[in-house]
């Protein structure tokens, strides 16, 4: 069996993760959970002989995961995953707010350390083919907009889903507001950010509000007509079938994969 690690196990992601390979272990048998950290709960036995660890380095120096599964802060996962590369451990990282230069730096140490990585801004099927779908669709238009809804615990914006839709979009569409005349904005930031990595040139809207889960909606439009692609999660359940296919995929492999849709 898969020996997995969950670092952020006590936040509303980490349960659900503890949650499924617990059950997987149970169930099907194909992985085992041997190590849970968190600041929160030190201490505490979640399940059998494993118990809630402060310390992430030690926790799986002692615990020899195969796999680590991250679903922790913005400002804690770049380092979090130089930490699991360096000591040869495979991460499965949902945590979103890594820039595209800290990208690049993982994929290199993982490279370096042949061991695979998997970086996902969203373990939803249903939200990874909502940036399918837009990628195809943005051909094909003059023009789109992303906006997308968080609760107000989240503290990056935009979503890594809305970046990593708008990345893709990119690839087949160098410039999304074709006509568009200069915007003159009378209170700042009512039009949103603007993504221009490689081209692209779409505007992002952030909304955070209590009663939101996680749902995006890509809005494109061209003469006479407009298309809109939309994905609500309701709730966290639906971001594990993901994350067990991610645990399966980077156990069996050791390359660097940015984003679910590569594997489906």
């Amino acid at each position: 069996m898969i020996k997995v690690a969950v670092v952020g196990a006590k936040g509303k992601m980490g349960t659900e993760v503890v949650k499924t390979v617990i059950n997987n272990s149970e169930t099907k048998k194909e992985m085992v959970l041997v190590c849970a950290v968190d600041k929160f709960g030190v201490g505490e036995n979640i399940w059998e002989n494993v118990v809630i660890e402060g310390d992430i380095k030690k926790a799986l120096e002692i615990s020899k995961p195969d796999v680590v599964v991250d679903f922790t802060q913005p400002s804690m996962v770049f380092e979090n995953t130089k930490t699991y590369l360096e000591l040869g451990i495979k991460p499965v990282i949902g945590t979103t707010g890594l820039n595209g230069a800290q990208i690049e730096e993982l994929k290199k140490l993982s490279k370096e350390k042949n061991t695979g990585c998997f970086i996902a801004p969203n373990f939803t099927i249903g939200a990874v083919l909502m940036m399918m779908f837009s990628k195809m669709a943005a051909k094909y238009f003059d023009n789109a907009e992303i906006i997308e809804f968080h609760h107000n615990q989240k503290k990056d914006a935009p979503s890594g889903t809305a970046v990593k839709t708008a990345q893709m979009m990119a690839e087949v569409n160098s410039d999304l507001a074709k006509g568009n005349v200069p915007d003159t904005e009378l209170i700042k930031g009512s039009r949103g950010g603007t993504f221009n990595e490689n081209g692209g040139n779409i505007h992002i809207h952030s909304v955070r509000m209590p009663g939101f889960v996680a749902s995006q909606e890509v809005i494109l439009g061209a003469v006479g007509q407009t298309l809109t692609i939309r994905h609500d999660s309701i709730n966290r359940e639906c971001y594990m079938s993901g994350v067990e296919l991610a645990i399966k995929h980077v156990f069996e492999n050791n390359e660097f994969i940015y984003g679910l849709e590569n594997i489906l």
